[in-house]
């Protein structure tokens, strides 16, 4: 148990130590209220507190294993209510979720963390700094905890548009690792959506519990303002992910330019090399074949035509330019030259 207190007419009148001391003070005190917060509370405690106030075994069920999605419930006059709180960690880049869970009762609120956050003593000082708000009762304290937890995403929404600004950047830089920065980051966006979008159902759900059980007009007009604040992050946070879709679209288009880019380079790289290959195996032809000649007439053999023929040196010299000739004429038609 992190703090107990028990309030009258909106003012802190007992702080008792224990659970046992908090249920003597509320039955002391008419038209009382018991605010209780609990930090990963033991299962002894809560099996104390489902006995004091009547508390529905799924409901407490629920708030021991955790790991639960935003919603309300109610269990006759007890509501049920799962929040996800919300914090983004710059140095990591991450949104990091909390949970707490809340039991609302005609005479109690019972404040459930399974997280550090949010800070619900600063709640509680904001509401005692207020005693005509906090005379509302119970509802005060659901739409305090409920306004703080909305708030909390602000800061989460600007860390993450931050992020995808950044990456759009890198897209058009054309960083490699951008892929798997996108990719996570989409994946903190579906979870940051799971925390906020099943929310919208249970502020509807109070605004109507509220009209139907004459909650004060001022209350129902700030759990409103809650709503339009928690409208907001939603529409932004579907905006990020339509945005980060998109993102990974041109991403996926501008590596694939790059790579046809590539290709086309090595394809022209090798267009050339094979230009120059062509090149030189017609050079290397036209000067096989006066090699040709002069290795036939360089023999020296005794016998040879044309050997001791006064005209055999030049048709040798004319053999070599008119093969080499014909050569090059038939290159230079294909193109190879």
């Amino acid at each position: 148990m992190i703090d107990s207190a028990v309030y009258v007419e909106g003012r802190r009148v007992a702080s008792p130590e224990g659970l046992a001391a908090t249920y003597r003070s509320l039955r002391e005190h008419d038209a009382g209220m018991a605010w209780i917060g609990l930090y990963r509370p033991a299962l002894h405690e809560l099996d104390s507190l489902a006995a004091e106030f009547d508390l529905h075994e799924l409901a407490v069920e629920d708030a021991v294993a955790a790991h639960q999605r935003p919603k309300l419930e109610r269990y006759d006059d007890t509501l049920f209510i799962v929040l996800r709180p919300a914090r983004y960690v710059d140095e990591r880049e991450e949104v990091e979720f909390g949970e707490v869970h809340l039991f609302v009762g005609p005479d109690f609120v019972l404040s459930v963390r399974h997280s550090e956050a949010p800070d619900l003593a600063a709640v509680r000082h904001r509401l005692e700094s207020d005693p005509d708000l906090l005379r509302l009762g119970p509802e005060a304290v659901l739409y305090a905890i409920l306004d703080r937890v909305v708030d909390g995403y602000a800061p989460v929404v600007a860390g993450l548009e931050n992020d995808i600004d950044e990456i759009e950047d890198e897209v058009f830089r054309g960083d490699p690792s951008v892929s798997r920065r996108i990719y996570e980051l989409t994946r903190e966006v579906v979870e940051f959506q799971r925390a906020t979008r099943p929310l919208v159902a249970v502020v509807k759900g109070l605004a109507a519990g509220f009209g139907k059980y004459g909650v004060d007009e001022e209350l129902r007009r700030y759990l409103r303002d809650v709503d339009d604040h928690l409208t907001t992050v939603v529409e932004q946070v579907d905006e990020f992910r339509q945005l980060l879709r998109d993102i990974l679209t041109v991403n996926a288009t501008l590596v694939a330019q790059q790579q046809n880019e590539e290709m086309k380079a090595l394809s022209e790289h090798g267009i050339d090399q094979s230009e120059e290959v062509k090149r030189i195996s017609s050079w290397a032809a036209i000067l096989f074949a006066p090699t040709l000649v002069g290795g036939v007439y360089g023999m020296n053999f005794a016998e040879m035509p044309e050997l001791d023929w006064r005209y055999g040196y030049p048709m040798a010299l004319g053999m070599m330019l008119l093969v080499g000739l014909a050569l090059f004429l038939v290159f230079r038609r294909r193109g190879w030259l």
